[in-house]
């Protein structure tokens, strides 16, 4: 029996059955089109991530084609170095800030994290749909400007005096910087989220030396994200003044300081990749513990690992950090090799994840070689590097959390037979795309160029990645067409078709409104493989509000009941304000001084207190174990 399930007699099932019809009615969220914006259930929230991330992949890979289609021979007028600029500068931006860490970090987490702690929802639910819109709305300012005309051309990085007034004239850097503002504050927004539910909203006797490593991994990053997406934000908003106000930070002329941009935009860009590593290394943790059948192996040096990468991140230390990445490898290796694998389809792409992220770290380890980096810099080695390392740091682990999660949250399973068909595509036309510029860079191929003379001998390298690109549109046709046959005629998957051992498999597939019927106890880290059956269930948590449970933060002992706002269309409307003054930004600076009076009157209005609960009605629970 799950830890979830309440511990009754037969005689008592029809009151469990009331009871669950009551939370369902309690917890339910409003339908309708306008029931869909004041929509704040974590699982609701989570899926809307992946689903808008996963958008954005597809559109960057589109672009990807387009540049590949552009270098596939020399001297090639498909594109202008104007357009290739944007192309270029949308492709990086796109998979940076609108899909890797919206999917892997913000996605996976809002989805996974409450129900791995046994709680009803995600602290601070209204924060969390806000930042949902939120990273919409910069999304479609970026890819507005690309529809116009106006697009971004100074590179994901916008280094400047390039994107500086003197250079960039136009609105093209001015939108760039604004759509970091609306990204940024969104993965605050749910880092906040996170850091909250896990320390505050596990369930009693979940300490922290039992949490489940994928949500160690969360805790860090969700820190990581408070302490360096501001820095990318300050640097973004430093140049929009520059641009729009007439400051001088970064123009040496007036005193400013160029390097100054790039301290700050690198403070943030080091952390960013174990920003996206680290999940997607969680979701392997997950996994080979699951398909091994045994607990993992070194849980303590792989937290203290996840630790170490979460400090050593924001360091110029590119060699020591391999020391914590090998320690998880170490770990997984020991687990599967100890262990009784079972090859399912998630693990094949773990083992796709081993091969890829092995060559980019191994790369990046040649490239922190100051002599190697002095011969490579800037040339095709340090794409190759660049796209091992976050292709294989994101996307590999991203498939195998889809697959994996996939009938947890649609309640259907992946068919096996097109997933491997879809991963062996996709692998191969990685490698053969990605591999092939090693070679490029060794030949001394330039990054960042449109165009190459024919005398360079480029040609059938370029002619080679530029194929690997048609096998990974082939695998992700393959994947598309997989999840929409599933969704309508996918096997029944049941509760828990992985026999994994986290909460999220004890309820059903997908979870119901109020996610647990019980809030569950446990008493190892691996609850549905280690707790007895009798294990005590909490109760006393009222079914006519939305009361959720308080825990400490180190011990995970009940400490209050807290409840939940529930459904709002405040959020909404305050992310559409707060998007209108962003954009009205990029035009004048009087936008922000009069944006500030809607964001105000709906800040209000989400805050407003709401009145006393109601009281319990007699049918209503006890607190009690």
């Amino acid at each position: 029996m799950s830890v979830a399930e309440p511990i009754v007699a037969n005689d008592q099932d029809t009151g469990q059955s009331d009871l669950a019809h009551r939370l369902a009615r309690t917890w339910s969220q409003p339908g309708g089109f306008w029931g869909w914006f004041c929509n704040t259930h974590h699982t609701n929230i989570g899926i809307r991530f992946m689903v808008t991330a996963f958008i954005f992949f597809l559109l960057g890979g589109v672009l990807a084609a387009m540049i590949r289609l552009q270098l596939i021979r020399p001297e090639n007028s498909r594109m202008g170095p104007d357009l290739y600029n944007q192309v270029f500068t949308m492709h990086g931006s796109t998979m940076i800030f609108l899909f890797a860490v919206p999917m892997m970090f913000q996605g996976f987490g809002v989805y996974v994290v409450p129900l791995m702690c046994g709680a009803r929802n995600i602290a601070f639910p209204r924060l969390n749909a806000f930042s949902y819109y939120l990273y919409v709305g910069g999304a479609l300012v970026l890819w507005g400007g690309l529809l116009t005309n106006t697009g971004p051309d100074v590179g994901w990085f916008a280094y400047v005096p390039l994107s500086g007034p003197q250079y960039s004239p136009g609105h093209r850097a001015d939108i760039w910087s604004q759509m970091i503002t609306f990204t940024e504050v969104s993965a605050l927004g749910v880092a906040i989220c996170l850091a909250t539910t896990i320390l505050r909203h596990r369930a009693p006797g979940m300490t922290l030396n039992r949490m489940p490593i994928l949500l160690w991994e969360k805790l860090v990053i969700s820190l990581a994200v408070i302490f360096a997406m501001p820095a990318v934000m300050v640097a973004s908003g430093l140049l929009l003044l520059d641009r729009l106000v007439g400051t001088h930070f970064f123009n040496p002329a007036e005193g400013g300081d160029v390097l100054l941009y790039q301290h700050l935009f690198w403070f943030f860009g080091h952390p960013e990749v174990y920003i996206i590593f680290l999940p997607g290394a969680s979701i392997i943790s997950t996994l080979v513990e699951c398909f091994s059948r045994r607990r993992i192996f070194g849980y303590t040096p792989i937290v203290v690992s996840v630790v170490a990468t979460g400090f050593i991140g924001f360091t110029a230390a590119s060699l020591m950090i391999v020391i914590p990445t090998g320690t998880q490898f170490f770990c997984w290796v020991v687990t599967l090799w100890t262990g009784r694998l079972q090859l399912r389809l998630p693990m094949l792409w773990s083992f796709g994840f081993f091969f890829v992220f092995l060559i980019g770290g191994l790369s990046g380890v040649m490239l922190a070689s100051v002599p190697v980096d002095l011969q490579v810099h800037d040339t095709y080695f340090v794409v190759a590097h660049f796209h091992y390392v976050l292709i294989g740091g994101a996307l590999f682990p991203m498939f195998a959390g889809i697959y994996f999660w996939f009938p947890k949250m649609a309640g259907r399973m992946l068919s096996a037979r097109l997933g491997v068909w879809h991963f062996w595509l996709f692998f191969l036309g990685f490698n053969l795309t990605f591999f092939t510029m090693h070679f490029l860079g060794l030949r001394g191929m330039p990054r960042r160029v449109y165009t190459y003379s024919p005398d360079m001998h480029w040609q059938w390298l370029n002619v080679l990645a530029s194929l690997g690109v048609v096998f990974m549109t082939a695998g992700l046709l393959v994947f598309l067409a997989n999840v929409f046959r599933s969704l309508r005629n996918g096997e029944i998957a049941g509760n828990n078709p992985w026999a994994d051992a986290g909460l999220e498999w004890s309820v059903s597939s997908p979870p119901p409104a109020y996610n647990f019927l019980h809030v569950p106890t446990v008493s190892g880290r691996d609850p549905l493989w280690e707790d007895p059956p009798d294990q005590p269930i909490v109760v006393g948590l009222r079914d006519d509000i939305r009361e959720t449970l308080v825990t400490h933060s180190l011990d995970a002992e009940p400490q209050h009941k807290d409840e939940d706002p529930g459904p709002s269309l405040w959020p909404f409307l305050t992310a559409l304000m707060v998007s209108a003054t962003f954009v009205g930004s990029i035009f004048t600076p009087w936008a922000v001084p009069i944006g500030a009076v809607p964001v105000t009157v709906t800040l209000i209005g989400w805050l407003w207190p709401r009145g006393p609960s109601p009281a319990p009605r007699p049918s209503g629970e006890s607190w009690a174990q």
